[in-house]
């Protein structure tokens, strides 16, 4: 549920280069920005799928993003195993609903990626509530970065990524108001784990991906409620390329979870949550 694609078919990245050295000092990468053929290489090699996307942080950061019809047109090349998200920046205002608008009946993405910190902007003010209106009418997901910032870390300041925003309790207030809103909080929301909990379990449209942290270092209250109040809420993702899956999934088989509960995990939640039974359904109602 969570790869990054950070590079166009141009060579523009989405964010600036004093970003990448540095996270790739701190999740240890081996290859930091891959093309969209290589991750699907990847992903195919694993008989894996994975959900594809980049962060719209031009106000912050005054540097556009990489193409997200690049993203699009990758992931339609190979749709057997990538599945693309848009991205659109929240205080562009009015050009952002537009723009996502655009993104998901023209370009056909399936969800939406957002990033509080990195963005710089409270999902929780009602500035934003026309795009969170907008996006509970298409009917499409979004996921949205939650706890400790990778982006940022170790430079002066963050580079002005302020963690606040990532607090998950902005996101209960979303959830709240727009109940037909998918939201996907995405990885362990340290330091706010507890919150994240409650908020996926009190909410009917919330859940929250695995991603941004190995396994081993999960919070444990995070770990203990995977067998039983969160087992439906809980999706698989790694972070690609910052964590490969197969280093995931190694820690992951350590933890003391129900077997009966990595199935969902690992795919039955995110088809529930993507639509991909009912879009499977309605091809083979569909006549040759």
């Amino acid at each position: 549920m969570h790869v990054h694609l950070e590079i166009d078919e141009c060579g523009h990245k989405s964010l600036p280069e004093d970003f990448y050295a540095a996270s790739e000092k701190y999740f240890k990468a081996d290859e930091r920005t891959p093309s969209v053929d290589r991750i699907a290489e990847v992903y195919r090699g694993q008989s894996m799928a994975g959900v594809v996307f980049t962060v719209d942080a031009r106000t912050q950061f005054g540097h556009k993003p990489n193409s997200i019809d690049d993203l699009v047109a990758g992931c339609a090349r190979h749709n057997d195993v990538l599945i693309p998200f848009g991205s659109v920046d929240p205080r562009t205002g009015a050009e952002a609903i537009t723009e996502a608008r655009r993104q998901a009946t023209e370009l056909g993405v399936r969800g939406f990626k957002f990033h509080p910190s990195v963005q710089g902007f409270d999902p929780s003010d009602r500035e934003f509530y026309p795009l969170w209106e907008t996006l509970e009418e298409l009917g499409l997901p979004i996921v949205s970065h939650t706890g400790q910032n990778g982006m940022g870390a170790g430079l002066p300041g963050g580079r002005g990524i302020k963690l606040k925003y990532s607090n998950p309790l902005l996101l209960d207030d979303v959830a709240a108001d727009f109940p037909g809103l998918t939201i996907i909080m995405a990885h362990p929301s340290v330091p706010w784990q507890d919150e994240a909990n409650s908020i996926a379990t009190h909410k009917a449209n919330v859940y929250i991906d695995l991603s941004g942290w190995s396994p081993k270092y999960f919070p444990e209250s995070l770990v203990r409620q995977a067998s039983n109040v969160l087992s439906r809420k809980l999706l698989f993702g790694t972070d690609y390329p910052l964590i490969p899956a197969e280093k995931w999934i190694k820690a992951f088989n350590d933890l003391p979870i129900k077997d009966e509960v990595r199935p969902l995990i690992f795919k039955d939640n995110a088809v529930k949550v993507l639509g991909l039974a009912d879009s499977a359904a309605a091809q083979e109602g569909v006549p040759s």
